[in-house]
């Protein structure tokens, strides 16, 4: 197989088709009233956000802008309106940065100076209102993570992680941008840098330390199970980079599983119980 960016083309008409079925069969199935989401200006939440208002009407949908201080970006507020202007989707803006503050003063060992911490609660705290949200007005909280990121961990567990369905997650970046233009979402947004907007100038591909055209080829050999020597030869590629990519997907497995517990066997414990006495058990 060859690892050009052909291999990961799909029919995206088809793919527009597919996603908004299964967001309408969704929502339906949930006996909602329809989607709220995070709308931040980027590429993955437009379209999710387009998908959304093509799959259930705009009426339906509901997207907060949730900026705050330290990362507040106009370009990024007014882009987050353009993409509900076109779609004609409601949309609140809500400054986060009085209850950030609160929830910083209240902590005892909050550091100010651990950036990954401080962003964590930031992304929670967009959950927390998209929920409230969603408890409220009878809706369900739409995600829009994408496949690549998932797969490198690159979110907040519990934080953007955290959804009731997502329906771009399992397309690669790439994929996500063609799939944004066949929807007629701007290219300006479509090509624009990736960013969680945790902290000042955080760029994706900067903290992945590589751009999302070769981390998705990369992926896509791992997820074919191509040997690490193929996939760094056809890609031109150091070994340790691809090493170093299995080793992030191991590592953040934790990250894309739901809370595991200790599995007691059935069989013992009916064992245990006959041993001790029905009343004890």
């Amino acid at each position: 197989m060859k690892l050009t960016p052909s291999v990961l083309n799909l029919d995206f008409s088809e793919i527009e088709i597919e996603i908004t079925n299964f967001i309408k069969k969704y929502v339906s199935n949930s006996q909602t009233k329809g989607v709220v989401l995070g709308l931040s200006g980027g590429i993955d939440s437009a379209t999710t956000a387009a998908l959304c208002s093509k799959a259930l009407g705009s009426q339906n949908v509901l997207a907060l802008v949730l900026p705050e201080g330290e990362t507040r970006n106009q370009k990024d507020i007014n882009d987050a309106e353009t993409i509900a202007k076109q779609f004609n989707i409601e949309t609140q803006i809500i400054d986060m940065s009085q209850t950030l503050e609160s929830i910083y003063t209240t902590i005892p060992i909050y550091d100010q100076k651990n950036q990954t911490c401080k962003g964590n609660i930031k992304a929670r705290m967009r959950m927390i209102i998209l929920y409230y949200y969603a408890n409220k007005l009878n809706k369900i909280v739409c995600g829009s993570s994408d496949k690549s990121e998932t797969l490198m961990g690159y979110f907040t567990k519990w934080g953007d992680g955290a959804a009731d369905f997502s329906p771009i997650k399992n397309l690669y970046k790439t994929q996500v941008r063609k799939l944004a233009i066949k929807l007629g979402i701007p290219e300006s947004i479509a090509t624009k840098p990736a960013t969680p907007a945790l902290w000042p100038n955080q760029l994706a591909e900067s903290e992945l330390g590589i751009k999302y055209e070769s981390l998705d080829l990369i992926l896509y050999g791992l997820e074919k199970l191509m040997p690490t020597n193929e996939i760094a030869n056809q890609l031109d590629v150091e070994e340790n980079t691809i090493e170093t990519i299995k080793k992030r997907l191991l590592h953040n497995k934790h990250k894309r599983r739901l809370p595991i517990t200790f599995k007691i066997d059935n069989n013992r414990a009916v064992e245990n119980c006959v041993k001790r006495s029905i009343q004890n058990c």
